[in-house]
């Protein structure tokens, strides 16, 4: 008898190399889900941080006024405050050749605006009262604690995204899809009480195929319409289904803990879609759109193809008059520098002296120079600048040889005597690291209005080139909503009042004689050692806030609160007739005007600046 061979051994190699592919898979949408591979065009915006202060009341009230015109409400001075240890975070940030036929249209200006009446220094614009008299206006609801207390949560773990949500939330209009869930939860929960009775064979198979034809109706259709003509049938067996059940006599305790358990679920399921909703908003509001990426490179194309724009009456010889008066914007954006230059000319009475110097990056300065280039504003003069080469080439012993855009930090203040009163969550605007060398680049200057890229001006800045700063360096408006006593766990043991309101970057009025008296610069770069903790991003960025508030200790003009409105691109609900009187608007937030994900009712006054017949724009299809 011959012996047979042993059977051969299976391979283990390849099952390995597919349950490893599988478990692969599986972690691919997690990663993204957790922005561990972000796959879009990311801009260049100025990040969102976020700073987290606890708020102690003590005697002394103080009115504030909200941006919506109504009085807020009252907030008391800080005298002594407990804080958080955490340093502010980094939140995630979640930003065809052409023809050679070339025009040069002059940006047309936007509708008239009604002027306010011109004010003597420091109020810059008396606003209008209401003439609205018959107006009823309905008192705001009250929300209770526990309304409150979500809202905090959902603001501290998403940020705007909460009031985003809030805003564009839809009411469930699906009638028969309601009760389809209200019967399936109802079911769920009796279906393990019944299923353990004696002689309710016949009940809990009637129970389990009706659950089982709901699971399958729903995981098909989530609207009315889509939902098969014999829903009606059926929803009625259930409910008879249901009836019987209440019927039975079972434990109330255990239908209660079966209703929690499901409740529980759902819960965690509606935080788990929340929390993919979160992401994508804030990779919408963070990422530049496809659109303003495609006019970048067809500004750059076209500007290395031509050669036929540079001309003889070059206005080159503005940019260094020191009794010009010149306008300092740091921009990466070619849409938002456009805009806020058009406002201001579009709002000057004179313009032959305005000069516009736009500090720009390396990768956007073709695209900005071509763009202004081809398009002039009145009789202003535009001078852009590659800030990373002018660095490199003329102050080569600063190290800080990128462009930071102006910080934004979310701050969330609470209080801790009144925890059921609403927290406040505030956007507040600070200079980068960029701004500190602002007087090495213009040297032969005296002052400067250093504009966001995302202000934009409705009234006539003129008054503010005739301010009397005295021995102050920076005109702000300030934020006496935020005290530097509250920000003592982020400035260390450095000497300050306590008492002294936080200041709004923005629009701001800096005489660069007082700063190089001063040595602001230097004093910035001795806090920078300081606060430096390591070489990462995260830490230089963090850093910002306490930097620039330190580096200005009492060397702040406050500028009347009326010159710039802020808070239109994370605020619903502001009056439009203060929009509408407001010298200047501010959208410091997450919601750009030239994002979809915009604030609609604030987005068009952004829009009436927009250059219009722009050839480029048209064929990348931008239309913000």
């Amino acid at each position: 008898m011959k012996a047979t061979a042993p059977p051969a051994k299976r391979r283990r190699g390849p099952r390995l190399a597919v349950l490893a592919l599988v478990f692969c898979s599986l972690l691919v949408p997690i990663a993204f889900l957790f922005n561990r591979f972000p796959a879009v065009y990311v801009t260049d915006e100025r990040p969102e941080q976020e700073v987290i202060l606890p708020e102690r009341h003590s005697g002394g009230v103080n009115e504030m006024k909200q941006p919506g015109g109504s009085d807020a409400k009252p907030e008391t001075q800080v005298s002594d405050t407990e804080f958080c240890d955490d340093a502010p975070e980094k939140i995630p940030k979640i930003d065809n050749v052409p023809s050679r036929v070339i025009t040069k249209p002059e940006v047309l200006s936007p509708p008239a605006i009604e002027r306010a009446k011109q004010i003597p220094v420091p109020v810059p614009v008396q606003h209008k009262n209401g003439s609205s008299a018959n107006v009823n206006i309905r008192p705001p609801r009250v929300p209770s604690a526990d309304e409150l207390e979500k809202a905090k949560a959902c603001q501290l773990e998403f940020g705007s995204y909460c009031l985003w949500s809030i805003e564009h939330k839809e009411v469930m209009k699906d009638a028969i899809v309601k009760i389809l869930k209200d019967q399936l939860f109802v079911a769920r929960s009796y279906y393990p009480s019944i299923a353990k009775l004696k002689g309710k064979e016949a009940l809990t198979r009637e129970l389990k195929q009706n659950i089982q034809e709901h699971e399958r109706v729903l995981s098909e259709s989530i609207v009315d319409a889509d939902l098969p003509s014999f829903m009606k049938k059926k929803i009625e067996k259930m409910h008879q289904a249901i009836a019987r059940a209440k019927s039975c006599t079972v434990d109330c305790n255990n239908v209660d803990k079966k209703l929690r358990q499901i409740l529980h679920m759902t819960d965690d399921e509606a935080h788990f879609h929340m929390k993919q909703s979160a992401y994508l908003y804030n990779l919408g509001v963070h990422t530049m759109p496809k659109s303003h990426h495609c006019l970048n490179m067809r500004l750059t194309v076209e500007y290395f193809k031509s050669t036929t724009l540079d001309s003889d009456d070059s206005p080159v010889h503005k940019f260094n008059v020191p009794d010009n008066r010149h306008y300092v914007i740091l921009s990466k954006n070619v849409l938002a520098a456009s805009v806020i230059i058009n406002s201001s000319v579009s709002s000057s009475e004179e313009t032959r002296n305005v000069v516009f110097h736009v500090l720009t990056d390396a990768q956007n300065f073709y695209a900005m120079r071509h763009w202004f280039l081809r398009n002039t504003y009145r009789e202003s003069a535009v001078n852009v600048i590659n800030y990373e080469h002018i660095i490199l080439e003329n102050l080569p012993e600063f190290s800080m040889q990128q462009l930071y855009m102006p910080e934004e930090f979310r701050v969330f203040i609470s209080s801790f005597e009144r925890p059921t009163e609403k927290s406040r969550m505030e956007y507040l605007s600070v200079f980068s690291h960029s701004h500190f060398f602002i007087p090495e680049i213009f040297k032969d200057l005296k002052k400067v209005i250093v504009l966001d890229d995302d202000v934009i001006v409705q009234r006539d800045l003129s008054f503010l080139w005739n301010l009397d700063m005295g021995d102050k360096v920076n005109a702000a408006v300030k934020f006496c909503g935020l005290r530097m006593g509250q920000l003592r766990n982020l400035l260390g043991e450095a000497t300050y009042d306590p008492q002294s309101c936080a200041w709004m970057s923005g629009l701001n009025v800096i005489n660069l004689e007082k700063w190089r008296e001063y040595n602001v610069t230097e004093n910035y770069l001795q806090l920078l050692e300081k606060f430096r903790n390591n070489d990462d991003e995260a830490s230089l960025r963090a850093a910002a806030l306490p930097i620039s508030f330190l580096s200005f200790q009492n060397l702040i003009y406050p500028l009347d609160e009326r010159l710039t409105l802020s808070g239109l691109g994370y605020q619903y609900g502001i009056e439009e007739e203060i929009i509408r009187t407001s010298t200047s608007l501010h959208y410091n937030g997450n919601m750009k005007p030239w994002l979809e994900l915009g604030i609609p009712n604030y987005r068009k006054y952004w829009k009436r600046f927009l250059a219009r017949d722009e050839r480029f724009m048209d064929e990348c299809n931008v239309s913000p």
